[in-house]
Parts: C-alpha cells; sequence; structure tokens
C-alpha cells in the first residue's frame, strides 16, 4: 500500500483549475483551451514488485520478553565502577541478525530496568504481532550500581546495591524488529525510542551500515590534512605525551 501511494504522480498544468494525473504531462489541446472543467485521472507508474518475504520465519513468541530486574545469583557481589565497561567501541553485537531494522547506540551509556521496560512497552504496544516480531540484542542488567542512605556521614565501607545496569558502547545493537514489513513502518516507533533513551542513538539498517563503513574509509583515504591525531600521539610533538593517557594511544582521541 505504501508504495502504491508513492507511485502516483501528479502534474498540475498550465490552468491550476485542471488537475491532472498522468505518466508524463496532460495533452496540448487541454492546456491550450480556455473553457476546461476538472478531470481527474488516477495512474501507475513505476511499479516494483512487493516483497514476498519468504525468508522471513516467523517466532512462536513475537514480542519482546520481560527481562528481570536483579540477576538471578545467590550472591550478589559489589563490583567497582569499571568505567572500561564505557569507553570504546563495541566489539560485539554490532551487526544486525535479522537483517531488517535496529537501533544502534552511538554514545555509551548505562540502559536501567526501567529504560528495558520503556521500550519493550513502546514496541509491544506499536507491533503487529501477525507479520512483526522484535528481539533485544542486550543482556539483562547485570553490573551492580552501589548507594549510600541520604545524610549519611562519610567513611563505613561501600554502601549497598541500589540497582543494576547493562552498559552499552557506542556502535552496540540495543534491539532489533523484524518480519514482514518495511522501514515506514517500523520507523516512527524506532523514533520514539531514540528520544527516550539516556545515550544517543540511531536507526540502523544492513545498507546504513554498509554506508557508514564506507564513508568512514572514505574520510580517512580523502584526508589532506598530514597533521592527524595519530601522527601527533605517535611523534610527541611538543611533549604531549606528559598530557595524554593510554586509551589516546589506543583510539587516537576518537572515544573520549
Amino acid at each position: 500500500m505504501l508504495r502504491t501511494l508513492q507511485n502516483i504522480s501528479i502534474s498540475l498544468v498550465k490552468n491550476p483549475r485542471l488537475l491532472y494525473f498522468s505518466f508524463d504531462c496532460c495533452p496540448t489541446s487541454l492546456c491550450n483551451s480556455q473553457s476546461v472543467q476538472l478531470i481527474q485521472v488516477a495512474s501507475l507508474k513505476n511499479l516494483r514488485p512487493l516483497d514476498s518475504y519468504d525468508d522471513i520465519v516467523m517466532p512462536e513468541k513475537p514480542r519482546l520478553p520481560l527481562l528481570l530486574k536483579v540477576p538471578n545469583v545467590m550472591k550478589p557481589l559489589k563490583e567497582p565502577r569499571k568505567l572500561i565497561d564505557l569507553r570504546g567501541p563495541a566489539t560485539e553485537g554490532t551487526e544486525l541478525e535479522l537483517d531488517q531494522f535496529g537501533l544502534q547506540a552511538t554514545t555509551a551509556g548505562y540502559l536501567k530496568h526501567g529504560h528495558f521496560e520503556m521500550m519493550r512497552l513502546t514496541i509491544n504496544r506499536f507491533m503487529d504481532t501477525r507479520r512483526m516480531f522484535a528481539i533485544w540484542r542486550v543482556e539483562a542488567p547485570y553490573k551492580p550500581i552501589t548507594k549510600k542512605g541520604q545524610g549519611q556521614r562519610m567513611g563505613g565501607g561501600k554502601g549497598s546495591i541500589d540497582h543494576y545496569v547493562t552498559p552499552v558502547k557506542p556502535g552496540r545493537i540495543v534491539v532489533e524488529i523484524g518480519g514482514k514489513c518495511e522501514l515506514q513502518e517500523v520507523e516512527k516507533v524506532l523514533k520514539e525510542l531514540t528520544k527516550k533513551l539516556p545515550f544517543r542513538s540511531k536507526i540502523v539498517t544492513p545498507k546504513v551500515l554498509e554506508d557508514d563503513a564506507m564513508e568512514e574509509k572514505r574520510i580517512e583515504e580523502s584526508n589532506d590534512n598530514e597533521w592527524t591525531f595519530k601522527r601527533v600521539v605517535e611523534g610527541n610533538y611538543l611533549g604531549i605525551s606528559k598530557y595524554l593517557g593510554p586509551y589516546d594511544y589506543k583510539w587516537y582521541g576518537k572515544y573520549r
């Protein structure tokens, strides 16, 4: 239906009262005539065959499942902050499993249980389960975050566990939507999710991921500036090494 509406061409002729639908333009006799009446003719052009979706296999449970708020462990242990969980690019979960549509993080952040519930309810409410389904691409909250009560004095050891989070690095796919659907149908709900997540994200398809990789490679190859961050760091110009850390030598300032 979407493609059918997009393929209807509308041409407005010289007389503004005449609205004519055609492949190219209206006949010359109609354009030159002074006493013209409203003529409405609907026609279609460039009709592409619709996708059959024969390769799509619908799962038994198409909706997003509920994730646990607390990990199922006997005795949860407290952990340090471990900010390395947020540093640098994601090394796993960067490709689409369904090869259709997904939500990719562009910056780092923590996902709480409330964020998972927001995504689950938003997608499940929108989705037509007869021809769509969604899957999680990140784990349930597993990293403990401690917090001391309000008004406590300093000292006394590490605080008690307050909640659990899931760290997400840039480039990680958070959730995917697939099935017998097109991008125009799922774009609205994915845009709504991008406004509510605690980090920046964008809608991706296999073509978008491929274009991003090619664009990054093109920028690197066509860079005419010889004084790149990598050259300055490796050459230790102006003694810059005393202001840099180990991750500056690893990612050359790309991920801070």
